[in-house]
């Protein structure tokens, strides 16, 4: 019986390790992620805090997508990358034929991502036996962003400028509902300035000093959410596959940019919006897109602007 389980462990870990090879050559074939994730660098990139300790939980195999400090030794979905792991491998794909019970693994939980701290090769086993969940001692970390399992490392970069967006302005607090995404990768970035500028003409025009909370929810009231609000009216984020309304509103701010450089007056937000639409709608083909619009724009939108957007 012990040779029979040894036997099964054997060519279950022969199996893995080819199903490793067919997901590291689609890869780099399609471009698509094949490692964990790393915790530190989540940790560096979103300014994670905790981990507060949440008890013994039952979490699905599937949402368990990065290693504490062994990202390099299994792939994204927790096959073994190496023949070294051969050994403790099978040793514990043997327990499972045994129905030894094994204790539970250890992980952290960043948003709806857990990452492994020990039981690398029970996860691996788990997975591989077409388990669904798993029981696990988890330590949950603070994060102002989410982020999922099939995230990639472009998306990881652009949610950290969005954590430092929400560091700098505390949107979140002073607006709880919102939640802005972007995929040009100086988006949050353009959006500060925007913020700045915004905050700049409040004063001339409140002709008194502006403190930044104030600006921003000023700025996100009249500037932000009018130009969304006429995106979700019209509907027109249909004809842009991949993109979102943050996307949408800084092509918007681009476009009243090039008017008033054309020496057209400037238009309040929603305004500029619906212009902003109705020249779309015109083009004979509005789901191709050049690339300039999806290039980040040098400077400030508002550079060069007598009134606030």
């Amino acid at each position: 019986m012990s040779d029979q389980f040894s036997n099964q462990a054997r060519g279950d870990f022969q199996r893995a390790r080819f199903k490793a090879f067919v997901n590291r050559l689609w890869s780099t074939l399609s471009g698509q992620p094949s490692t964990l994730l790393s915790y530190d660098e989540v940790k560096e990139k979103l300014h994670i805090g905790g981990p507060i300790y949440r008890g013994v939980q039952t979490v699905h195999v599937d949402q368990i997508a990065g290693s504490l400090n062994r990202y390099h030794e299994f792939d994204r979905v927790f096959l073994p990358a190496s023949d070294k792991l051969s050994e403790r491998w099978q040793r514990v794909n043997r327990a499972f034929y045994q129905e030894i019970s094994l204790p539970p693994v250890v992980l952290y939980k960043v948003g709806q991502v857990y990452f492994v701290v020990d039981g690398h090769h029970r996860v691996s086993v788990a997975r591989e036996q077409g388990q669904i969940y798993i029981e696990a001692e988890v330590r949950e970390c603070a994060t102002r962003v989410n982020i999922k399992p099939d995230i990639r490392l472009e998306d990881l970069q652009i949610l950290g400028t969005k954590v430092n967006f929400l560091e700098r302005t505390s949107l979140d607090t002073l607006r709880p509902d919102a939640n802005i995404k972007v995929t040009i990768p100086d988006g949050f970035e353009r959006m500060l300035e925007h913020i700045a500028v915004h905050r700049y003409f409040m004063g001339i025009d409140w002709k008194r000093d502006i403190s930044e909370e104030e600006a921003v929810a000023h700025w996100y009231d009249t500037v932000y959410m009018p130009v969304v609000q006429v995106i979700r009216d019209t509907n027109i984020l249909k004809d842009f596959p991949g993109k979102t309304e943050g996307d949408l509103y800084l092509w918007v701010l681009d476009h009243q940019r090039y008017l008033v450089q054309e020496g057209e007056s400037l238009q309040p937000p929603e305004t500029a919006a619906r212009t902003f639409v109705d020249d779309e709608t015109k083009k004979p083909s509005r789901k191709t897109r050049s690339d300039k619009r999806s290039t980040p724009q040098s400077g400030s939108a508002d550079k060069g602007k007598k009134r606030k957007p």
